[in-house]
């Protein structure tokens, strides 16, 4: 048996979410610091810069899958399988890996203790698949891990438009079933803007969409009927998410465009 302060409030740290088998411990504070990083350390905490880190609870009826070279620390009687059924399996999943810029192989940790993965300073989003009933596209490279009762998928773009110049990539992966989902993102959840659309449509100008429902018809158009109309604009091309379904959109990602104030003389 293991007994371990992990996922108590201690110090510096304390759990800021759970959802399923996952808790997210964050580090308020960087205590790890010299003289001389004291004062970078100090306002990157101060502007929610700050390591995080996500613990799975594992029993012997559910495992989890996480990213490749992902985890830091194994608590217990875990063992890692790859889930590799073949060489046509992994031929199928190496060529996934070089369309989606994920790794080939997705480790799977089965057992009864604890997987803790390495610190990020990206944020971590704990996604609950049951508000995703028609499956999750995310944008390349988010993936950080998910139950094992979740299966994972490689979906192409449906129209040429969407691939050439909605700069989502020309391959999505999507995820499909019940359970968590652990995405590691640019912005935290504060910032997303959350757009549930029944039948409608949703048209944004750049890949500002973080994920979305794989319900959702995407394509990439002009913001008028002409190309005399789009250039008045000024706005060119937009991506249009059409259907019943969810967008999660990061808004000021990017700050492409922002306008700052002038500064007095």
């Amino acid at each position: 048996m293991i007994r371990t302060n992990i996922a108590e409030t201690v110090g510096s740290r304390s759990v800021t979410e759970r959802l399923g088998r996952f808790s997210v411990i964050e580090y308020e504070k960087d205590l790890s610091v010299t003289p001389h990083s004291a004062q970078t350390a100090w306002f990157a905490s101060s502007m929610n810069v700050r390591k995080r880190q996500v613990l799975a609870d594992l029993d012997d009826d559910h495992g989890v899958i996480i990213q490749a070279g992902a985890i830091q620390m194994m608590l217990g009687q875990v063992d890692m399988v790859t889930g590799v059924k073949g060489v046509g399996d992994l031929m199928k999943k190496a060529v996934g890996s070089a369309v989606t810029g994920e790794t080939v192989l997705k480790p799977h940790y089965i057992g009864n203790g604890s997987v803790v993965l390495e610190p990020t300073f990206q944020y971590i989003l704990l996604e609950d698949m049951a508000a995703w009933p028609d499956g999750l596209v995310i944008q390349d490279g988010m993936f950080l891990g998910c139950d094992d009762s979740i299966e994972m998928k490689v979906c192409a773009r449906k129209n040429v438009s969407s691939a050439l110049f909605g700069k989502e990539g020309l391959f999505n992966t999507v995820l499909f079933g019940e359970g968590t989902v652990v995405l590691e993102s640019s912005v935290p959840r504060d910032e997303l803007f959350v757009m549930e659309l029944e039948n409608d449509e949703l048209k944004i100008d750049g890949n500002q969409a973080v994920c979305w429902s794989g319900s959702l018809s995407f394509t990439v158009e002009r913001t008028a009927p002409t190309l005399i109309g789009s250039a008045a604009s000024k706005e060119g091309l937009v991506n249009v998410y059409r259907g019943t379904g969810r967008v999660l959109v990061a808004p000021v990602a990017a700050n492409r465009g922002i306008s700052v104030p002038k500064e007095e003389k």
